[in-house]
């Protein structure tokens, strides 16, 4: 037994020890996959932002679009992005369509965040309105913010998103907003609209983001509230009388979309000039700084090098550039001659500029240009065609009821720059075109039809919107819309002066495009 005993220990033992250095293999392998496991989470780049939002490769944006409240990390739309997803929690599934509006919401200068707050605004009234102001008309309208990144870089994830919704639950019938004309916008609404995606452009005027130039339709579907660079330009110099003796044209080399465009209008009215246009370079982000302060001061000289006669400056320039030529004018010479700048609806974005040096404006120094709305528009000296002060009132009522729930808040509001307004009459398009596709006995519309309607949207068909009344062509471009000319004033903020018309006097009251 002593022996059997003894042995059995041993045996025992002889195993112990492997067993002992086997089970601390196993243990030491254990916490070193452990401490693997959690430096891998740790160290792992999680993209998401929030559903339907993720930063893309190498980039700091979050762009996609957003499924939820998201506020894509900017404080002033807060209140705003609140007010959107209560409305939106609030509707049944199955009950409604989504309506992307589509916007820069990375951007990180104070002037463009002011016209994305105040369009998202307008639009967020514009989907309240359309849901409880509808009188059992359906769908209701659930509204998403789609951002494509500051500059639009990432245009085509987006877009990507964005047709995967229209045959989702989300029932994505309409892309709304789209920007600047910029050639990354352009892109995005190319592809949207190859996509048979219906889109209603806010502040788009460029004539080559249009259909209609040359007789071609190269975005099947795409409809815009604002004029084109041209009509603008048209209802301008209606307003100016404009001679091109007395004009100098101050450009953008080689210009985006809406500066081109602009620049070629420009240049058509003073065809003829004794002086050479000044061209100047900026950044490619024109968002940005860059060199052109001193091309402008430069310029400044040769402004004031004309001849007396010479009293107006046209420019085709964004507003980043304008500011800084403002600011130039300042400090001219020739401070005893009066000039008026004119430009196009880029001038709005320093209705609250900060860095603009307003006593320029002290210094026999006008800067008028063409708004794409207006709060007092139709108040003064209402048209008797073309829009009407009734119109405005309604989109006054709204703001009104959004100080407090449960429509609101909404945050501080601002009409004098056109952007609130005009983003409420871009919903209203959309939600107009949406609920005229719908079939006799259906609730939704198909996808390709809502673009359809466009070229119906006049006479009794018309929008009446706040912005002035929206008479579509049979390209989906608004028919001798309402021009604000506006002022910018010493004090701060704008002056409104009159409405001007493409055609030289408002619709008639058929409001029907000729052929």
């Amino acid at each position: 037994m002593a022996r059997r005993a003894a042995g059995t220990w041993v045996r025992e033992h002889v195993w112990e020890i492997p067993l002992r250095r086997y089970l601390s293999l196993l243990v030491a392998a254990a916490v070193v996959a452990g401490l693997v496991f959690a430096v891998g989470t740790l160290m792992h780049d999680d993209r998401s932002c929030a559903p339907g939002v993720a930063r893309p490769e190498g980039s700091g944006e979050c762009v996609g679009v957003a499924s939820g409240p998201y506020d894509f990390g900017q404080a002033q739309l807060r209140d705003t992005v609140r007010a959107i997803g209560r409305e939106n929690d609030r509707l049944k599934p199955g009950s409604y369509v989504t309506v992307a509006l589509m916007l820069p919401y990375t951007s990180t200068t104070p002037t463009n965040l002011n016209d994305i707050q105040h369009q998202l605004q307008g639009a967020y009234l514009a989907q309240y309105q359309a849901n409880h102001d509808a009188n059992g008309e359906s769908p209701q309208i659930r509204l998403v913010l789609a951002n494509p990144g500051a500059t639009g870089q990432y245009w085509r994830r987006t877009v990507d998103r964005l047709t995967a919704m229209t045959t989702s639950a989300d029932r994505l019938r309409a892309v709304a907003g789209v920007g600047q004309s910029t050639d990354n916008n352009k892109k995005a609404v190319q592809a949207l609209t190859s996509r048979h995606i219906p889109v209603i452009g806010s502040s788009i005027t460029a004539d080559d983001l249009a259909n209609g130039l040359h007789g071609k339709d190269p975005y099947p579907g795409l409809a815009r509230v604002s004029p084109t660079n041209t009509d603008e330009a048209r209802a301008l110099t209606s307003f100016a009388k404009v001679s091109a003796g007395k004009a100098l044209l101050v450009y953008d080399k080689p210009g985006d979309p809406y500066t081109r465009t602009l620049q070629e209008s420009f240049a058509a009215l003073i065809k003829g000039s004794p002086y050479e246009p000044q061209p100047f370079t900026p950044p490619a982000d024109r968002s940005q700084e860059g060199t052109t302060a001193n091309t402008f001061r430069q310029i400044t000289h040769l402004v004031c090098d004309t001849s007396r006669e010479t009293d107006t400056i046209l420019f085709a320039g964004r507003h980043t550039q304008l500011r800084q030529f403002i600011n130039a004018l300042g400090g001219r010479g020739c401070q005893d001659r009066g000039f008026t700048v004119l430009t196009g609806d880029e001038a709005s974005y320093l209705t609250h500029e900060k860095e603009l040096d307003r006593s320029a404006l002290r210094h026999h120094l006008s800067v008028r240009y063409t708004s794409l709305a207006h709060p007092d528009a139709f108040t003064g000296d209402p048209a008797r065609t073309g829009g009407s002060a009734a119109d405005f009132q309604a989109l006054s009522g709204l703001l009104t009821a959004a100080a407090r729930e449960p429509v609101g808040p909404i945050g501080p509001v601002a009409l004098d720059d056109g952007q609130l307004i005009i983003g409420y009459d871009t919903l209203r398009l959309a939600v107009h075109g949406i609920r005229e596709a719908v079939p006799d006995g259906r609730k939704v519309p198909a996808l390709g039809d809502v673009g359809l309607q466009w070229p119906q949207v006049k006479g009794s068909l018309r929008v009446d919107g706040a912005s002035g009344w929206i008479c579509l062509d049979v390209h989906g471009n608004p028919y001798d819309k309402a021009v604000p000319i506006v002022e910018l004033t010493p004090q701060g903020g704008s002056r409104f002066v009159r409405i001007a018309w493409p055609e030289g006097k408002p619709p008639g009251k058929e409001c029907l495009p000729p052929s």
